[in-house]
């Protein structure tokens, strides 16, 4: 999550992923994790590195992602198709949805089906153009359809005809240009944001500084298995209030949840070449094993002792 200085380029880079275990992020300034919800992906990212900012379109996988962008900037995110909707920092809502995030905002998404979407992001931050930002998280606004689909089809426009400059000899101020029209454009879609009764639900600070509260816990708790008793104490809530904000901002219960985690976390130790799977899955709390190994195979296309002796060979 760096922000190191690059050279523009107005020639875009495309990375595609065809495996879970290999798959990153390649967006700049930014740090994700994330849960796969398939066993196969397909994922692909198309980045566009300008002049104080970049352009990444992204074509993307059923998955849980939380990610934190770096305090220098500010990140404009929105859809590029229509479809199921993403739940994002848990409100689940499509239709002409743009979300606004600067100074180190986070958020929580589940994609329970292949999206693709764009964010732009500026380095430095914005400011002094009358956007709505100053939250820890990512904010979610509706604006009107028009006013969306003119920052889609910009986008477009952006990635298909400023490759066709490359051979200009000044990138930098071809780079400048395409920012500034970027930047009219969303000064645009700000200026057409509806009041939506919503909008104050989703953008709550108190509810997403509960759910970072949980992950932060769980993210210093790796090697071992961590129950909700233990969980909720530590965050200082009750088991309820814990599995309402999973639910809202996972999509599913916080027992799922943590199963599904544990799943994930015996993966990465039969990845690293574990002893023997018995051990591993006893060690995080699977006790009936032949229950595990069916929820295992589900969740990720193999037996754990498959992705054992892989890593071996490996």
């Amino acid at each position: 999550m760096g922000g190191d200085a690059f050279e523009p380029s107005l020639a875009p880079k495309t990375f595609r992923f065809f495996d879970i275990d290999e798959f990153r992020s390649s967006v700049r300034k930014l740090s994700v994790d994330f849960t796969p919800l398939v066993r196969t992906i397909a994922a692909e990212q198309t980045i566009l590195n300008l002049e104080g900012c970049s352009v990444n379109f992204i074509k993307s996988f059923p998955r849980i992602s939380d990610g934190q962008f770096a305090p220098d900037c500010t990140v404009v995110g929105f859809t590029m198709d229509d479809g199921i909707p993403i739940l994002f920092n848990g409100v689940e809502r499509d239709k002409s949805v743009v979300v606004i995030g600067s100074g180190g905002a986070a958020y929580s998404a589940v994609e329970r089906t292949e999206r693709r979407y764009a964010s732009i992001v500026f380095s430095p931050e914005i400011r002094d153009r009358g956007w709505p930002l100053g939250s820890a998280h990512f904010n979610m606004f509706e604006t009107s359809p028009t006013a969306h689909q003119r920052l889609r089809d910009l986008v477009v426009q952006v990635l298909s005809v400023v490759p066709e400059l490359g051979e200009m000899p000044n990138v930098s101020e071809a780079s400048v240009a395409v920012r500034e029209s970027l930047l009219g454009c969303i000064d645009g879609v700000v200026g057409e944001i509806a009041p939506a009764r919503w909008a104050s639900h989703a953008n709550s600070s108190r509810q997403f500084k509960i759910f970072q509260d949980i992950r932060a816990v769980l993210a210093g708790s790796l090697g071992r298995p961590i129950y909700s008793e233990e969980l909720a104490q530590q965050v200082g809530i009750s088991v309820r209030s814990m599995h309402d904000a999973i639910l809202r901002y996972r999509g599913m219960s916080l027992h799922r949840y943590l199963r599904l985690r544990r799943l994930w976390l015996v993966r990465r130790r039969l990845l690293a070449g574990a002893d023997s799977v018995k051990a591993i899955a006893l060690a995080f709390g699977f006790w009936h094993l032949g229950d595990f190994s069916g929820s295992y195979r589900l969740q990720f296309g193999e037996s754990p002792s498959e992705t054992l002796a892989r890593s071996r060979r490996s």
